[in-house]
Parts: structure tokens; sequence; C-alpha cells
């Protein structure tokens, strides 16, 4: 008896707690519906995020100048390196020989022109004692002249010194003209500004610029890659030997759906996570543009959706976001890392992501051409000077 109504009771009871479970569950369901709607509301739907992200830098390229044969390298891949320090080194034995030349022509060139001003002073000297000449031609034939109605002078003397004067009027001008082409070589410039005397002090200038260039320095300071030279190895102008990558200037592009795009705008903030720290380190940044086209836009076989079969695929734009100088300083980036990137969108009184027209950070070689311009200005300076004193 006890037994039937004791199976009674637990039959009665199934669907009540059947009702608990279930009610329980739809609740939970409720409750975690309203919390994603709120979260929606209030935070999810003002951050776009993708894992499409990586980082971006500059890849400087250094090339030599002049042509020559390897005989050092002072830098290899994961060095760090300072602007203007010495990377590759060349044979400068042909470089060394031209300078020579060029400094050799400079002194011949000076003492030619203080040979052509000193020769003014002869020539002003040979038209005066050839003007004394034509005056001393004037005054016989002018004496003989008058002596001629008396018969003390004979009609043949009279013709000699016409003909003398002749002579010393073509003497006087062919002087004049001598004088006159002397000036126009001199005339308002110095031994130091004559053009012949510049014109050897650039081809000296030159070859010292060509002996410089067979050392190669540092554009910019950053990490070393990609060397690709040897010792012994003859390279010619342009050829790249390695690559300096500025790690403190760089940047993250993220791939963003176009359908992403909308409220963007320059200068949101970007918070940025890199699987190489983790979650916990985050970087922070600011949008500051959008690329002119979709990835697949300047790719080197483009999509071609003018056809029958068109299947409408979503596209990506890169949106390239600075990061902050002091979080690069404490956790380094390298160029090629992949990155996730959340955009906070609550801000949106910056221009659309499409309209950057703020004025691009330049980027600054630091090679020592001023110092190499300075030397031989100083180089050239002191051969005219020796050889103006000789």
């Amino acid at each position: 008896m006890n037994t039937a109504t004791t199976t009674l009771n637990d039959t009665a009871a199934r669907p009540q707690k059947r009702k608990k479970v279930l009610l329980t569950i739809a609740t939970i369901f409720v409750l975690a519906a309203l919390l994603y709607g709120l979260y929606w509301f209030l935070f999810a739907r003002y951050v776009e995020e993708t894992e499409n992200a990586y980082v971006q830098g500059n890849v400087v390229q250094v090339t030599p100048q002049v042509a020559g044969t390897v005989t050092r390298i002072h830098a290899d891949d994961t060095n760090t390196v300072k602007a203007g320090q010495p990377l590759v080194s060349f044979d400068s034995a042909d470089a060394d020989v031209a300078v020579a030349q060029a400094e050799a022509q400079l002194a011949q060139t000076v003492r030619e022109v203080r040979t052509l001003f000193a020769s003014q002073a002869q020539s002003g000297a040979t038209l005066a004692m050839r003007q004394a000449e034509l005056a001393k031609a004037r005054d016989d034939l002018a004496r003989r002249k008058a002596l001629a109605g008396s018969g003390a002078v004979s009609a043949e003397e009279i013709r000699h010194a016409e003909a003398a004067v002749t002579a010393a009027q073509a003497a006087v001008n062919a002087a004049s003209e001598q004088l006159a082409s002397g000036r126009a070589l001199t005339e308002g410039t110095s031994v130091q500004n004559h053009p012949n005397v510049q014109r050897a002090a650039a081809r000296l200038q030159e070859a010292m610029l060509a002996q410089s260039r067979n050392t190669l320095y540092a554009p910019v300071s950053g990490e070393v890659a990609k060397r690709s030279v040897q010792v012994g190895q003859r390279v010619n102008p342009g050829t790249p030997v390695m690559a300096i990558i500025p790690l403190d200037q760089v940047w993250v592009d993220a791939n963003f759906k176009e359908s992403q795009l909308r409220d963007m705008r320059i200068g949101q903030p970007v918070t940025l996570t890199s699987d190489v720290y983790g979650g916990k380190v985050e970087y922070h940044g600011h949008i500051v543009g959008m690329a002119a086209g979709t990835g697949s836009a300047f790719a080197l076989l483009p999509a071609q959706n003018a056809t029958g079969n068109w299947i409408k695929v979503v596209q990506r734009i890169p949106v390239r976001i600075a990061i902050d100088d002091k979080d690069l300083k404490e956790h380094p980036l390298r160029v090629g890392l992949s990155m996730h990137a959340e955009v906070d969108l609550h801000d949106k009184r910056g221009r659309p992501v499409g309209d950057n027209t703020s004025a691009p950070t330049p980027l600054v070689s630091a090679a020592p051409s001023a110092a190499i311009d300075d030397k031989a200005k100083a180089r050239i300076a002191s051969i005219i000077t020796a050889n103006l004193k000789s």
C-alpha cells in the first residue's frame, strides 16, 4: 500500500520538477539575451575589431652610389645601428688616385689663372710702349713733312716715315686687342672665383664625394636585415646590400571589412594586442588613415568581376593605425607580426578615414654628406691658397 502511494507521489512530482527546470533554463536564456543586448547597446556596437592586422614599417634599402669591391662589413643582420654609422667599406684605391689627380689639376689651374692675371700688367705695359712708338713715328713724319718744302728731306724718307706710322698704329691696335682679350678673361673676377678654377674645384669636390661613397653609412637608425653582400664581392651602383628597419617608426595596417568602415573616423582610439606578448600587454594607438583601395585592387592579378559567374565577396581595406611611442619602447614589435585591433567608435567628430589631409611625417636620411662637403671645401681652399702664395 505504501509503495503504491510513493509511486503515485513521484509520478505527480515529475511534471512539477520538469517545469521548474525548463523555467530555470528559459530564465537563464532570457537573462543572457538581455545581458548581451545590454552589452551590445552600451559597448559592442561601438567597437569594431579584426584579427587581420599586421605590423608594418619602413624597410630602408642601403644601396651604393659607386661601384666597388667590398673589403669590410661593419654590421650584420639583427644588429642595431645608429644613423651615420658605417655599414660596408669598398676598396678606395681608384678613388684615391682620382682625388690626387683632381688636386693636381686644381693646383695647375690656379697657377695658370695667376699667370693670366699677371699677363694683364705686361699687356698694359706693351700697349703703353706701342702708343709711345706711334707718337714718336707721328712726330718724325710731321717733322719730315715740314722740311720737305726746303728740299732737305726726300720723298722716299717721307714714305718711310709714313710706313713707320702705319706699322706703329698696327702694333698699337694689336696690343690693344691683346689687352682687351685678357680683360675679357679676368674682368669682374679673381683668381679664386675664376671659372677655370671653379671648374677644377668642382671636379675635386666630385672626386672627394666619390671617395667618401666608398663607405656606406646607415641612413637611419634601426635594425639591420636582409644583408646580401659578402667580402670580396663586386657591387654595382643601386644594388641592395642590406636593409635597415627603424623599429621605433612601425605602425599597424588593420584590414577591416568594408561593412565595418561606416562609423570609423580619423583619430579614433585603437587598442591592440600581439601574440608575442599576449593579451595582458595592450598597445594604444589611433587611426591615421585608410588605403586608397582594397587589397585585391592592387594585387598582381586584380579580380575580374565583369564575368557571368560573379559571386559577391566582402572586400577588406587596410586602415593605418599609429602606435604610441611609449608602448613601442616598452614592448618593441617586429615588422610582419600579427595583431588584434579593436577600434572605439564612440567619438565620431573626426574626419572619415578616407579623408586624410594631414602632412606626412618625413623620414630623413642622416648620411654624413654635409660633413663630406665641408671637408671638400676646406681642402679646395687650402690648395688655392697654397698656389696663390708660391
